[in-house]
Formats: structure tokens, C-alpha cells, sequence
């Protein structure tokens, strides 16, 4: 994806992407995966793509279609060396799973688990889509607030339609990642998917980021048609309970309309 020259620097100077290849499976981190919260720990956006790239690269056929993907964090994911795996788990002509998982400085902090589906033509019997979003609104005034630290916040380029990650309630947002997952790789539309489909919990967060943690130790995305192109919509709501769990539902989209749905497990408590 080529570089906006109008889109913000990093740090003072822009990553080339997300992640630098080593080989054999490994990979450096840069800063732009850095989440808002704590300068060394990667916000899961990227590092959810980066499994979903390793799950579509692992015995990749062109009759199967992505249909869920689930990524369980084990832990913080240290910016720096992380290394990726995946292999298929249960082979199947007509449904496949397979798992990925990345590591980091000797221990697992990602688990990945993905089922694969054969295509069949059913344009006749589609329906039941979400109502779509409002259209791409116009370049966005949105900046990063003070005190949060730079990162994946200005590696994503978000047009807000309603909310923001500073206000709480329900969200909607248009989101496009300025950079590639890996560099020198052109992301499909599944890793610009899964990058933004990590940030529901913010996009529709229910509680200020000031007086409370709500961390999310899984995300789920569920899609029936295979996305396109760079934007993905979000339109992200969250639930919060008496006794310090939550959840998030959030409607994905592409410029074409509904994709998918992703969910998240909040673990909620005062800062």
C-alpha cells in the first residue's frame, strides 16, 4: 500500500509497516504496532493480522474461503522479535481448522484457531445483512489525545461517522491501515480486516479510558462474504455486567456493505 505523504510520522520517522520479515518465520515488530497504553506492548490489531496471514499462506486453496477466525491472548505482546507458526490441525475436503500461534522472548502470546470453508455458489439465497453504514465520510480532524502513546493509533487512518475512542458509547467508524502488514507485501482485505476488527472495544467503549481498564483477552471475527478493498466499517457496541466482566459485538463492513461480525471478552476493572 503506498504512503500517504500527509499522514502522520511515528516517533518522528514513519515505519516502512507493521512488521520487518527475518525469515524462517520470524519477524521485528516496529512502533507502529505499539498500543495507546503502555510503549512496550503491541496493541493485538497487528499481531491478530499477522496470524491471519500465516493461517491464509498455510496450505492455502483457492476454493476455501475464511469463515471464523478466533485469537486467544495469553499474555502483554512485547514490541520487538515475535515468531509465527501455523499449521493445519484438522484437514478436511470441504472444512479445514487450523492454528497459528506467535511468540515472543521463549513464550506463546497468541493463539490463533481458524476455520476454512468450501465455496458454493449461493447469491440466490443471500440476505440478512446488516443495514449498511453511512458512506466514507471526508478526511478526518481526529488526532491522537494527549497522553496516549503514538503507535498503532497513527499507523490507521479513522474517519468517525459517530463517537470516538476519547468518547464513550456505541461507535461507528471508517478505518484504513496507512501501512502493510509485512514489508514489501501488498495486505490482503482479510489482514486490513482483522487489523481495524481489534479496536471494537474502543471504537464502542462504554467507559472512560481515564478511570477504567476494559482489556479484551479474545477476539472473534465471523464472516460471510470475503471482504475487499482498504476501509473496513465498524459499528461496535459493548455490554458491561454487575461484576467486572464484558462484551463487545461489532458489525464489520467494506465499501461494498456487510462482511462480517466480531466479538470480544472484556475483562473490566477501575484504573
Amino acid at each position: 500500500m503506498p504512503a500517504e505523504a500527509a499522514s502522520p510520522e511515528i516517533g518522528g520517522e514513519r515505519p516502512a509497516a507493521f512488521y520487518l520479515p527475518l525469515g524462517q518465520g520470524r519477524f521485528t515488530a516496529t512502533s507502529a504496532t505499539v498500543g495507546p497504553w503502555f510503549p512496550d506492548a503491541q496493541h493485538v490489531g497487528p499481531p491478530s493480522a499477522l496470524l491471519a496471514r500465516a493461517i491464509e499462506l498455510c496450505g492455502r486453496r483457492e476454493d476455501m474461503q475464511l469463515a471464523r477466525l478466533t485469537v486467544e491472548v495469553l499474555g502483554p505482546v512485547p514490541v520487538g522479535e515475535v515468531e509465527v507458526s501455523a499449521e493445519i490441525e484438522r484437514p478436511g475436503r470441504t472444512i479445514e481448522l487450523v492454528g497459528a500461534q506467535m511468540s515472543a522472548g521463549g513464550r506463546t502470546v497468541l493463539r490463533a484457531r481458524a476455520w476454512r470453508m468450501a465455496t458454493s455458489p449461493t447469491a440466490d439465497a443471500a440476505g440478512g445483512e446488516a443495514e449498511p453504514l453511512p458512506g466514507l465520510p471526508g478526511p478526518s480532524r481526529w488526532r491522537r489525545p494527549d497522553g496516549w502513546v503514538a503507535g498503532y493509533l497513527d499507523a490507521v487512518e479513522w474517519r468517525w461517522l459517530n463517537g470516538g475512542f476519547e468518547i464513550p458509547g456505541d461507535g461507528q467508524v471508517w478505518a484504513r491501515p496507512r501501512i502493510p502488514v509485512v514489508d514489501g507485501e501488498q495486505p490482503s482485505a482479510l489482514q486490513r480486516l482483522v487489523t481495524v476488527s481489534d479496536s471494537a472495544n474502543g471504537v464502542g467503549a462504554r467507559l472512560g479510558v481515564e478511570r477504567w481498564l476494559f482489556l479484551n483477552t479474545e477476539l472473534t471475527v465471523h464472516i460471510h462474504r470475503a471482504p475487499t478493498g482498504e476501509w473496513i466499517g465498524v459499528n461496535a457496541r459493548t455490554v458491561i455486567g454487575p461484576s467486572g466482566l464484558g462484551t463487545v459485538s461489532a458489525d464489520l463492513y467494506d465499501l461494498d456493505g456487510h462482511a462480517g461480525r466480531a466479538t470480544q471478552q472484556l475483562t473490566v476493572r477501575p484504573r
